[in-house]
């Protein structure tokens, strides 16, 4: 979207599925307006075929979580609808794919917190017996539940660089050991929560990430970004979990399966962008985001 089709607004980045607009009229501005776009990215990648819809299911489903975990901390929501009043909510034409939110100092840390041992995790494990340092007890594997969620941070990285896992020891001394413990106790007690919620209603949180930043009048800290989506989270059906095999997914481990099968054609390691999608492909990833939103909040997204 072009920056002049949001009056009031002026784009000052874009990642890799959201754009952040900064109000025209505040040279400091105290809110951001964030649009979630139908962008998916996979291995560091953005991909050239989006997933219609999809942006408006991130943004609803966040929307919901911060809803029901804001008694565990702050979160930087200001506005989630447009108000004809307000030149500063969200714009008439995004709204369902957007909110404002309060501008932050945000942490260079990624906040994951992992229930079970999958991904990245695993892959470590199996080298040393440890998760970012963590060491866990002998003979788990893949999908296998760990007695207590651990928390697994990693460096942010630029973007189409990888984050970089990271030691709690490490995060302390990139923003001192408060914060840090901070930051662990409160994320651990959001995937808590979190993971309470979604088991109610037959849904794994195997592990997922948060974002967070300080508020520059208070020095609070405050959840940003977005949270518990099926772009920062895997979501498996508890019906289908069992340990030893890879378990099934409403989330964007489908896609990036194909990418990495013989059907898609693309060698991960040649440095080269991955294909467009087969429109099959993108379908399917899209009902998938669509049933993990389904599942966890009972409603249908606004599309």
């Amino acid at each position: 979207m072009a920056d002049d089709e949001l009056r009031g607004w002026v784009r000052v980045s874009s990642g890799k599925v959201r754009d952040i607009y900064a109000p025209a009229d505040q040279d400091s501005p105290d809110r951001l307006l964030l649009v979630t776009s139908d962008r998916i990215s996979a291995f560091d990648y953005i991909l050239e075929t989006p997933i219609p819809g999809k942006g408006k299911i991130l943004n609803q489903l966040a929307v919901w979580w911060m809803g029901r975990l804001e008694d565990v901390v702050e979160n930087h929501l200001l506005a989630t609808a447009h108000d004809p009043l307000d030149p500063h909510s969200v714009p008439e034409e995004l709204e369902g794919r957007a909110v404002v939110a309060k501008a932050l100092r945000m942490i260079p840390i990624e906040c994951v917190v992992r229930g079970y041992l999958t991904g990245s995790g695993l892959v470590e494990y199996e080298e040393s017996g440890t998760v970012c340092g963590i060491g866990l007890p002998e003979g788990l594997v893949e999908a296998s539940r760990l007695d207590t969620p651990i928390f697994t941070p990693a460096a942010k990285a630029e973007l189409g660089e990888h984050d970089e896992n990271i030691t709690f020891e490490r995060a302390a001394d990139m923003v001192g050991a408060e914060l840090a413990a901070r930051l662990r106790d409160t994320s651990i007690a959001l995937y808590e929560r979190a993971r309470d919620i979604a088991a109610a209603r037959g849904v794994i949180i195997a592990d997922t990430k948060f974002e967070f930043g300080l508020d520059p009048a208070t020095g609070a800290l405050v959840l940003g970004d977005e949270i518990l989506t099926p772009d920062s989270s895997r979501f498996w059906p508890a019906d289908e979990w069992i340990e030893g095999r890879p378990a099934p997914s409403f989330d964007k481990q489908y896609l990036r399966d194909w990418l990495t099968s013989a059907e898609s054609g693309w060698d991960r390691a040649s440095g080269a962008q991955p294909p467009a999608l087969p429109d099959e492909v993108a379908a399917a990833t899209g009902a998938r985001y669509v049933e993990a939103f389904t599942r966890l909040t009972g409603e249908e997204p606004k599309l």
